[in-house]
């Protein structure tokens, strides 16, 4: 029996290319990706803006929705809903000094239209929600923007977008570093703080990716429950990650089976899923798989998540309270041990 419904982005299915070298493999089309997701075991897809319709600059109103209604019928025959709309603020040239914190006028306006572009896109697809990943909004430079500003920039930003659809969720997707080297917004603490500074922090909250908790020197599954705890936990991309370098978007599970199964388990005990909400995953194939080995990391992390749950319906919670109650912490670590060995 599946534990969660499933989500995944295009970006999943990868060419291999890295700062260091070319692509390694073919693209695959759009059509084949979904056809895989389904095969795989996911239930809906994540998109960005540029996903759901290519060379976005190039279309609006009308033209811009022709082109989305085409996408929605293309994911009902494949089977799959849409999980969020995203807009990708961080690969166009205009947007090279960030995007709702540009220092110029003019690039914040481009950043807010694509922004309202993304909504419409959501609105036609049938999704509420908008993961906003905040890549550029940082400096490398620390004299190179006001941080104050830049912050009232980004509540501005996310303010015009409640405004536009008074339905629509925000999900902040924090990250400490990389593309920027450092984050106006690292921390899951960060977003919520800023998501309370809107005009309607009930419909901001957050998406938390495994890795870049662990970039923050964070424990994910405490994040989580962090952000749990103030019923803002609304998304969450599965991956692993060794250590604080670059973010690699490694299987799940393939680093830390202990924090995968931490993970797992507090999203288990919560009821996550129960209001509609997906288990994501944001993976990349290693750069030695070949085009016909490329999905392998797919199928891996799904397989790490649902055996994981395995393990958590398995737990003797009486011992586990027991040594909560005794404090005898080294029989209780044993014990967990003991059980993922199995």
């Amino acid at each position: 029996m599946q534990t969660f419904r499933y989500s995944v982005g295009p970006w999943n299915i990868h060419t291999g290319a890295d700062t260091f070298g070319p692509t390694v493999r073919q693209e695959v089309p759009f059509a084949k990706k979904l056809e895989k997701f389904k095969e795989i075991g996911f239930d809906a897809i994540q998109l960005h803006d540029d996903d759901a319709v290519p060379n976005i600059n190039d279309y609006e109103g009308d033209a811009l929705l022709a082109k989305v209604k085409a996408l929605k019928g293309q994911l009902g025959d494949a089977g799959l809903a849409v999980e969020f709309v995203a807009p990708r603020l961080w690969e166009d040239s205009r947007t090279r000094d960030g995007a709702y914190t540009a220092n110029l006028k003019q690039l914040r306006d481009y950043a807010n239209e694509r922004s309202k572009k993304a909504i419409e896109i959501a609105n036609e697809l049938g999704t509420k929600n908008i993961v906003l990943w905040l890549a550029r909004e940082g400096n490398f430079v620390p004299e190179s923007k006001s941080a104050v500003r830049s912050i009232e920039y980004l509540v501005e930003a996310i303010n015009r977008m409640l405004e536009q659809d008074k339905d629509i969720r925000i999900l902040i997707e924090p990250k400490p570093n990389e593309p920027v080297d450092k984050s106006f917004i690292p921390t899951v603490g960060h977003a919520l703080a800023l998501g309370y500074g809107t005009i309607d922090h009930s419909r901001v909250g957050v998406l938390i990716e495994s890795a870049h908790s662990l970039l923050a020197g964070l424990d994910p599954a405490d994040d989580m429950a962090f952000a749990l705890s103030q019923n803002k936990l609304w998304g969450v991309h599965l991956n692993d990650q060794n250590g604080l370098k670059f973010d690699q978007d490694r299987a799940f599970g393939s680093v830390n089976l202990r924090q995968a199964f931490s993970q797992v388990k507090l999203l288990m005990e919560t009821g996550y899923g129960q209001n509609g909400e997906y288990v994501g995953l944001d993976v990349k194939a290693l750069r030695t798989q070949s085009d016909d080995k490329a999905f392998k990391h797919l199928s891996n992390s799904l397989f790490a998540v649902e055996r994981l749950a395995d393990k958590v319906r398995s737990l003797d919670l009486e011992f586990i309270n027991a040594r909560q109650q005794d404090t005898d912490y080294e029989d209780l670590d044993r014990y967990i041990i003991n059980h993922l060995l199995g």
